[in-house]
């Protein structure tokens, strides 16, 4: 019979319950015993929950108390020198280090590089590797969480990330080869998978998802050597596991793999099902990814069945496992949690818990039970009401989209020409200083939301105070010499769900929390129609800001790519097309702060980068219809207004032509915990705009000195003119503490000021010929 199983599932809690944890005991209001009393209830609460939805296996080991991808670099003892002593001495204060920084009682450590996880918004820590890494055993997390479910009672299959895929979400700090401490790195893992089997783990689940992207020769030899190596090992049966797409011109290599099972996303390339079973080796089990762990969508189990029909045909049940496409972790965990959601957009949504149960009826479906068929005539009608109805399609919005052209997407003059006209405006220095928008969201400014929304404070007496931490953060800004002003965003709760409240199409959960990296957590909306714009969302605050100072007040939107990428998107007609809707939505609002007065408007588009397809043969269709979209959104307006953009963890090495074409006046972007690395890209492309590379990294409580930004900027300089480069931090502050924030700020308006009077002298005193 074949048999339900999950990969992975969220850990952060219906209620947020982790993220409570982890900030108590950063900020010393608890200890570790408290913090990991929270961790194991939440794990024993999560296993009971797949069971009780029809889990037959569940994970073990994909619990993380900040990242799974920084949890292998830990327990491999992939540690860099610099944070070692701290980590002997307290490991739990040494991993918070790789993950945050420190900076007390004479410690001064960086966190480590974070970047987005695949095409998804969940961050992983980046290892940090050299040619002389060794690895060694380092704790027994995977034993002791795989002991923990078995004592419970749990058919439990611990989770391991892949020591090729490893290696290459590594970076080498060096500049060497990671796939060449292959070798020293497999003798660890035959360890822990001997420790798991001898514990008890007939199976263990191995995730090299990295099989789905363009991988060469090199990279085919390393899983090869690997999966030769491991096979000879004492261990468990070894379930290798790919999701995010399809194997393609992988599939040849896997097929030729020594593992005892293959995981297969039916959900991005269902394609690939025919393929696969052509190439299974005998007795092999398969998984079938076949419930979407990505979006909140109930699954067409009519065509899921099919599939699963197929390969049931081809190999039998006895080696076929249902799974969802992906960990669940990219999904909240519970929709009966939300009660205040429409009765008819309720009953299209499934998360993680109704994914496993969806897993159920299909398993059941396969093994003949009687009692699924009431189950999928609901899940029918469900899919019928959701096709037909007058709130998902919008005419007005589709002629809308069909009246584009060309000219929509056009500014009226080049580059180089509205510099000047800008200028003329602004007035603005050399290495003018800005922020990426937001200001903190103290617990002052989120209880005041949070009494505003309940009812408890009337919205005159919020206004009145969302007015006041306003001013407060102009006169602030003013005070330290910014150059160009934000208002703060006090008024929002998330960039993407502030905007969503005020657009059609889009709806709100209340606890449809997903993890983001670490303690961060965001509520995705939920794009379930067209999209279009009511009413102006961001020019009465943007307004008021501007009345209150004579230097220029960026108005702050974030970008149609991002919006997309950041939210739960309907399935039902291909992105592109939302994401044009979302465009031109906010190409309305641009004009409207324009016309407001507002001179300076930034659309960010952090996500841009990881809305790349996974395989390099999609990304030009992709990059097209995004980089337009951006386009719509600012091309409205006239010569004298800036526009700005910004990206965080984006390598634009391979996509810095795209990022170009978006015609940008200004960029800024995430640079400082790669330490410049990412100005990689402006080597040899000449980006003809503004950019401000981030001088300290918002993410991490750490605050660098004037020295420390000054020897950034001076790297920047190394491949950017000055008369390009703007002074930022990497992102905005709304995570951050006050005293941290103006610290930081300070400093960093000083190192603009220490770089304008060093730019006079080389001015004044030119090399010699």
């Amino acid at each position: 019979m074949s048999i339900v199983t999950n990969l992975g599932f969220p850990r952060i809690g219906a209620k947020r319950e982790l993220k409570r944890a982890l900030e108590a005991y950063w900020r010393g209001e608890s200890g570790a015993e408290q913090l990991q009393a929270v961790a194991r209830e939440l794990r024993h609460r999560h296993w009971q929950l797949q069971k009780a939805a029809g889990a037959d296996i569940v994970p073990c080991n994909d619990f993380s108390l900040y990242d799974h991808v920084l949890d292998t670099a830990f327990w491999l003892d992939a540690i860099p020198d610099a944070y070692r002593k701290l980590a002997d001495r307290d490991p739990l204060a040494g991993y918070f280090a790789l993950a945050r920084g420190a900076q007390k009682d004479g410690i001064d450590l960086r966190a480590l590089e974070m970047t987005k996880w695949f095409d998804t918004n969940y961050h992983y820590l980046v290892p940090e590797l050299h040619a002389r890494q060794s690895f060694r055993l380092r704790g027994d997390k995977p034993v002791v969480e795989f002991l923990e479910a078995k004592a419970l009672g749990y058919d439990a299959r611990p989770v391991l990330l892949g020591p090729v895929s490893f290696l290459l979400l590594s970076k080498a700090t060096d500049g060497s080869d990671r796939l060449a401490l292959l070798d020293r790195l497999l003798p660890v893992y035959a360890e822990l998978l001997a420790k798991l089997k001898a514990a008890g783990a007939d199976w263990a689940q191995i995730d090299e998802p990295c099989l789905v992207l363009d991988q060469d020769n090199d990279d085919h030899a390393a899983y090869r050597k690997a999966y030769d190596a491991l096979a000879g090992a004492d261990r468990p049966k070894l379930l290798l596991t790919t999701y995010f797409g399809a194997l393609g011109d992988n599939l040849a290599l896997v097929a030729s793999l020594p593992v005892d099972g293959l995981h297969v996303d039916l959900v991005r390339a269902p394609e690939q099902l025919e393929a696969v079973l052509d190439a299974l080796q005998p007795a092999q089990v398969l998984s079938l990814g076949l419930v979407d762990g990505r979006n909140v969508w109930r699954t067409d189990l009519d065509r899921a069945l099919a599939l699963a029909q197929f390969a049931r045909a081809r190999i039998g049940s006895e080696r076929l496992q249902t799974a969802p496409s992906c960990w669940l972790l990219h999904v909240p965990i519970d929709v009966t949690l939300e009660t205040a959601l429409p009765p008819d957009l309720h009953a299209w949504l499934a998360f993680a818990r109704q994914k496993v149960e969806e897993l159920r009826v299909l398993a059941d479906a396969l093994n003949g039970l009687v009692s699924t068929r009431s189950t999928l005539e609901v899940a029918r009608d469900r899919l019928d009401t959701r096709r037909r109805s007058k709130k998902v399609h919008r005419p007005e919005v589709a002629a809308r989209l069909a009246g584009l052209d060309a000219a929509a997407t056009k500014r009226t003059s080049a580059y180089e020409q509205r510099r000047d006209t800008q200028q003329l405006r602004l007035g603005l220095p050399p290495f003018p200083t800005t922020t990426i928008g937001s200001f903190p969201q103290t617990h002052e400014v989120r209880e005041a939301r949070a009494r505003n929304k309940s009812g408890r404070l009337s919205d005159a007496d919020y206004d009145r105070f969302i007015a006041v931490e306003t001013e407060k953060c102009v006169r602030f800004q003013e005070q330290i010499g910014i150059d160009v002003l934000v208002h703060g965003e006090f008024e929002r709760n998330d960039m993407v769900e502030y905007f969503g409240e005020q657009l059609d199409g889009f709806a709100f959960t209340r606890l449809g929390w997903v993890q983001s990296y670490g303690s961060r957590c965001v509520k995705p909306p939920i794009i379930f129609g067209d999209v279009q714009r009511p009413a102006p969302m961001t020019v009465r605050w943007s307004q008021y800001a501007q009345s209150l100072t004579d230097r220029p007040m960026k108005g702050m939107l974030t970008g149609p790519v991002t919006v997309l990428q950041w939210s739960f998107v309907r399935d039902d007609q291909p992105r592109a097309a939302t994401c044009r809707q979302i465009a031109l939505a906010l190409r309305d609002e641009v004009r409207d702060l324009e016309a407001a007065g507002i001179g300076v408007i930034q659309i960010d588009e952090p996500a841009l980068r990881e809305g790349l397809p996974l395989r390099r043969a999609d990304w030009r269709t992709y990059l097209d219809w995004a980089v337009e979209c951006f386009r719509i959104s600012a091309a409205g307006v006239a010569d004298g207004t800036q526009i700005h953009t910004h990206m965080c963890y984006s390598e634009f090495n391979d996509i810095i032509d795209s990022v170009a074409a978006m015609d940008a006046d200004v960029i800024s972007i995430e640079t400082s915990r790669s330490r410049m690395e990412l100005l990689d890209a402006f080597v040899k492309f000449r980006y003809p705009s503004g950019i401000g590379p981030g001088v300290y990294d918002i993410h991490s409580p750490r605050v660098p000195d004037v020295a420390e930004m000054v020897g950034l900027l001076e790297k920047a300089r190394e491949v950017l003119q000055s008369e390009q480069i703007w002074v930022n931090p990497d992102c905005g502050l709304k995570t951050r503490g006050w005293p941290e924030t103006q610290a930081a700020l300070v400093a960093m308006v000083s190192a603009a000021r220490a770089m304008r009077s060093w730019n006079r002298r080389d001015a004044a005193f030119p090399p010699c010929s």
